[in-house]
């Protein structure tokens, strides 16, 4: 069974042709937004972090938005193969009383997962000596800068919906994206204005980390937002997947600076949604229209949809199965193991092909 598929932009093909696929040549890792999907890659993020990228040490930019953001944290404790472990063990490990828990119970439950994950690994994940940690959020604006109630709320995500339907650049009329990254890290290429979108920085510190970690995977209207984080811009913080679902963002501005570099990205498919109202506009992919130069660096790896056949209910673990196990968490959390247990294939072929690409298997974005 072949597990993986890689897709490639020009560049990133060029480097590997020539040189093969090396760890020191990954600068950037990118993570999605997705929720329980990003728990396929434990074993491949254990691998890649905990063996792969210790044997060529360097500076790298680690990003990610929701879950994303959270397995990237875990890449920066001292031990990521636990790190990685406990994450998967934490998050599948939610329990609930209801099948429609409040958003109060999701938030608390959420909140007290992220605060055993990071305690005492503060200090690592901000001072890790090679990577660069950023976190990405949203901040609302005009409807959503401070709605008071749900239904206020609910006015104002519908308001989104319907800016967004019309045009991505008008979904920037209600919602800033507010990085949360290293002090140490200039990130020029992310600097510079790229879309719509207003975009903030603010530092990361080990006072402000479990608040950017909430607020990157807090889901509109099932989680209360996340108010006034420490050293950001005042305001209510959502899920960064709002507008940075599958990261569209300006790679290839890094090969201008080194022209060497591959941004090394393990994701659900092929295809790279822009914001998390856009899963239903398929014309809205990266790659197309103005856009489509920004992935030239990037080496996307995502599983096959054989191996997808093979995992519980024939698909990625997602949300969707909290509804369909109900208050059987055992049967859920024994489904989501099997599946991270699965995950090692990807590791596998992964590792192999690191140790002798095959460029017959490499497809262009």
């Amino acid at each position: 069974m072949i597990a993986l598929t890689f897709h490639a932009g020009p560049l990133a093909l060029d480097q590997i042709r020539a040189h093969g696929l090396r760890a020191q040549d990954i600068a950037v890792v990118p993570a999605a937004a997705g929720g329980p999907k990003g728990l396929i890659f434990r074993a491949l993020d254990q691998w890649v972090f905990g063996a792969w990228f210790p044997s060529a040490p360097r500076e790298r930019t680690l990003i990610g938005s929701s879950i994303g953001a959270w397995r990237m944290a875990a890449a920066c404790q001292k031990d990521p193969v636990k790190a990685f472990e406990r994450l998967g063990e934490l998050y599948s490990g939610q329990r609930y009383t209801s099948t429609k828990p409040s958003q109060e119970q999701i938030h608390d439950v959420v909140q007290g997962l992220l605060a055993e994950f990071v305690r005492g690994h503060e200090d690592d994940i901000v001072k890790h000596p090679q990577h660069r940690l950023h976190l990405l959020t949203v901040r609302g604006k005009r409807l959503l800068s401070a709605p008071g109630h749900r239904y206020a709320e609910m006015k104002g995500f519908a308001a989104a919906a319907l800016h967004n339907l019309a045009s991505r650049d008008r979904l920037a009329h209600l919602m800033d994206r507010v990085v949360i990254g290293d002090v140490r890290s200039a990130a020029p290429w992310l600097r510079e204005r790229f879309d719509s979108f207003a975009t903030h920085f603010a530092p990361l510190t080990r006072e402000n980390l479990a608040a950017g970690l909430l607020a990157s995977g807090t889901l509109p209207m099932l989680m209360k937002p996340v108010r006034d984080i420490p050293g950001a811009p005042p305001g209510h913080y959502w899920d960064g997947g709002l507008i940075d679902y599958n990261l569209a963002l300006p790679y290839a501005r890094l090969a201008s600076q080194d022209p060497a570099s591959i941004v090394l990205y393990p994701h659900f498919s092929e295809h790279i949604v822009p914001g998390w109202l856009d899963k239903a506009l398929p014309w809205r992919r990266a790659a197309r229209g103005p856009n489509r130069g920004w992935l030239d660096n990037v080496l996307i790896v995502a599983p096959s949809s054989e191996f997808l056949g093979k995992l519980p209910r024939g698909k990625l673990i997602d949300r969707s199965d909290f509804k369909y196990y109900g208050l059987n968490h055992d049967a859920r959390i024994m489904a989501w193991k099997h599946a991270m247990d699965e995950g090692g294939r990807l590791r596998d072929e992964f590792a192999a092909f690191v140790n002798k690409p095959d460029l017959s298997r490499i497809r262009p974005l």
